[in-house]
C-alpha cells in the first residue's frame, strides 16, 4: 500500500514523523491534502501529560485538529465538492442520528469521532480521509491558515451564541490565549460594549488590546475584582467568559458577574472538582453556561472572516513543517517568543 508522511505521537515528549498508510475515501467522504494545522492546547496537553482526563494515548496516534487542505478526490456519491476545492475541516463527527444531533445540538451526541481524540488520528499528516459533510468550502480570499483557524473561532463563535450576547452589553474574558482571543473577535463582531480581557502576560494581553479589548488587566499586577468593580460602581459585568481553564479564573466568576448575569466556562480546569460559592451564585441568580466544542458554527465563522468583520490573521506569530512538528509542539507550550497560534504547514 502507498506511503505517506505523518508526526506520530509515541508517548509523553516522544513524536516522530514517519510513514503511514494512504487513507482510502468510503461512501460520503472526500480526501483532503492538508495544508495548514494549528496547534491547539489539547495537541500540548496530550504531548507533555500523555492524556486529557479520561482520554488516554495508549497507542500511537497522529495529533491536530484544526485543519484545512485542497480536496483532491471525491467519492461517488458525494455531490457538493470537486478535486481542486479549498476547505477547512470540522475535526469532529456525528452520529446524525440521535436527539442532540436531530434537534441541531450535535455537539452532545454521545457517538463523536473527533480528530486527535484517543484513539482516532489527526491532521499531521499529509491526506485525511473525512465524510464530506463535515467540510466547508473556503472563498477566494481565505487563506488555508484561516481555514484551519475556523476550528477554534467556532469555539468562540459558540460560546457567545450561548451567552445570549446583546448589542452593547459589557462582558470580561478571563484568559488571553487563543480561545480568550477569539472569543473577543466573536463578542465585538456581536456587538459587545465593554470588552474587558484579563490574563497574566503583557504579550497576550497587548495582542488583545490589538484586536479590540477596550480595558487589559493584568492580573499578577492588579486585583481583577477591584478593578472590575470600579470600573461598574460595584455592580460586575453582564457577561463573564472563563477561557484561561483554571481553577482561580473559575471560582472568580460568580464575583466578577452582575447580578442577574451570565457566566460561561469555555475552558477547562485542571481539577474535576473545586469549592465554588454557589450561594453567591443563588442570591445573584446567574446564569452559568458550560461550552462543549461547537454546532452549526463553520458557515458563519467563515463568513465572518471572509467578509472583513474579523480579522484573525494577527493570531498566527509561528509557522514549522511537518518535520518540526516536535519543535512546534514545544513553542507552543513554552509560549516562546510570544507565541499564540503556532500553525503546522504540512507542505513547508
Amino acid at each position: 500500500m502507498k506511503k505517506i508522511k505523518a508526526a506520530v505521537m509515541h508517548g509523553i515528549n516522544d513524536v516522530r514523523v514517519e510513514d503511514v498508510d494512504f487513507p482510502q475515501i468510503k461512501a460520503g467522504e472526500v480526501l483532503i491534502k492538508m495544508k495548514s494545522v494549528g496547534v491547539c492546547g489539547s495537541d500540548v496537553h496530550y504531548y507533555k501529560h500523555g492524556k486529557i482526563g479520561s482520554y488516554v494515548v495508549n497507542k500511537p496516534m497522529i495529533l491536530g485538529h484544526e485543519a484545512a487542505g485542497e480536496i483532491v478526490e471525491v467519492a461517488a456519491d458525494v455531490k457538493n465538492f470537486k478535486p481542486g476545492d479549498r476547505v477547512a475541516v470540522e475535526p469532529g463527527y456525528t452520529c446524525r442520528k440521535c436527539v442532540y444531533c436531530k434537534t441541531g445540538r450535535y455537539n452532545l451526541c454521545p457517538d463523536v469521532t473527533f480528530m486527535a481524540t484517543p484513539p482516532i488520528d489527526g491532521a499531521y499528516v499529509e491526506y485525511v480521509a473525512w465524510p464530506a459533510d463535515f467540510v466547508f468550502r473556503l472563498p477566494d480570499n481565505m487563506t488555508y491558515d484561516h481555514g484551519a483557524l475556523m476550528e477554534p473561532l467556532a469555539v468562540g463563535m459558540h460560546a457567545v451564541r450561548r451567552s445570549r450576547l446583546k448589542s452593547g452589553e459589557p462582558i470580561i474574558i478571563l484568559g488571553a490565549g487563543t480561545i480568550g482571543l477569539v472569543t473577543l473577535l466573536a463578542a465585538k463582531a456581536a456587538g459587545a460594549g465593554e470588552i474587558i480581557v484579563a490574563d497574566l502576560e503583557d504579550v497576550r494581553l497587548n495582542m488583545a488590546q490589538k484586536l479590540g479589548a477596550t480595558k487589559i488587566i493584568n492580573a499578577s499586577k492588579e486585583n481583577t475584582l477591584e478593578v472590575v468593580k470600579d470600573l461598574t460602581q460595584g455592580l460586575g459585568m453582564e457577561v463573564v467568559f472563563e477561557t484561561a481553564g483554571s481553577v482561580p479564573t473559575t471560582q472568580q466568576t460568580i464575583a466578577l458577574a452582575a447580578r442577574g448575569g451570565r457566566i460561561v466556562w469555555v475552558g477547562l480546569a485542571g481539577q474535576d472538582t473545586f469549592p465554588m460559592p454557589v450561594l453567591a451564585a443563588i442570591d445573584k441568580e446567574v446564569d452559568i453556561m458550560g461550552i462543549f466544542r461547537y454546532a452549526n458554527v463553520y458557515p458563519y465563522a467563515i463568513q465572518l472572516v471572509s467578509t472583513g468583520r474579523i480579522n484573525i490573521d494577527p493570531l498566527v506569530t509561528h509557522r514549522y513543517g511537518l518535520n518540526q512538528v516536535t519543535e512546534a509542539l514545544n513553542v507552543a507550550y513554552e509560549r516562546r517568543d510570544g507565541a499564540v497560534k503556532v500553525i503546522v504547514d504540512i507542505e513547508g
